[in-house]
């Protein structure tokens, strides 16, 4: 097995090579907004670095959302044209679900709920919980909520960007982000269970339907 994980969901670009037991390449680029410029030849640099060729990969899994409007629709655009040209499965991971992965590798958390800041006063959010294969798994509804509406909707810890945003006094795990380490884990069970999809249903999901009219709004390009 031989898996490709891509993370640009957050501002920030990270890329991992993975197979059955172990991290082959990693590579994170924290400068904001550099995802176009870093993608691809962060991949290329995995390849070079893996002696592993496109056509070798088991499956590619991205970060599909919610998150950052241009990094979603970045990591999906990539996979899709990476699979379509390789016959390669997709295996699409849930930003919070990333999120709550990466709590669980920093922190060792096992509960968790996920909060990323969605700009115009709203937040991403869900709550998961850690499973017998250590996969943090959803336990309700993705969803984008206003503040008063996501304190409602808490269930366990705050983690992730939107913490302080629901409860002001969340600050101990706000600064918990996944890359493309997480988005790897999960992808790992997923193609065990041979849970992947074909090129086109590399998809991204957005949560705010009409977030190609918000761009303005959110100061995002």
């Amino acid at each position: 097995m031989k898996l490709l994980a891509l993370e640009t969901a957050n501002e920030q670009c990270s890329v991992s090579i993975v197979d059955e037991t172990k991290t082959l390449y990693f590579q994170l680029d924290e400068r904001a907004k550099a995802q176009t410029q870093t993608i691809l030849p962060m991949i290329e640099q995995g390849f070079v670095q893996t002696q592993i060729k496109n056509e070798q990969l088991t499956a590619i899994a991205f970060s599909r959302g919610p998150g950052s409007f241009s990094g979603v629709r970045i990591n999906a655009a990539v996979t899709q044209a990476l699979a379509w040209a390789n016959d390669i499965p997709v295996t699409p991971v849930s930003t919070l679900q990333a999120l709550a992965q990466a709590a669980f590798r920093l922190q060792q958390l096992t509960e968790v709920t996920a909060v990323l800041d969605a700009r115009m006063k709203e937040v991403y959010m869900a709550s998961f919980k850690l499973d017998q294969n250590n996969i943090m798994q959803l336990v309700d509804e993705e969803k984008l909520l206003d503040y008063q509406h996501a304190a409602e909707y808490q269930k366990y810890t705050l983690i992730g960007s939107g913490s302080a945003l629901v409860k002001e006094s969340a600050i101990e795990f706000q600064h918990i982000t996944a890359t493309a380490e997480d988005v790897a884990t999960i992808a790992r069970q997923n193609a065990i269970e041979k849970h992947w999809f074909s090129a086109e249903q590399a998809l991204p999901v957005y949560l705010r339907d009409d977030a190609w009219k918000k761009i303005p709004e959110q100061g995002k390009s």
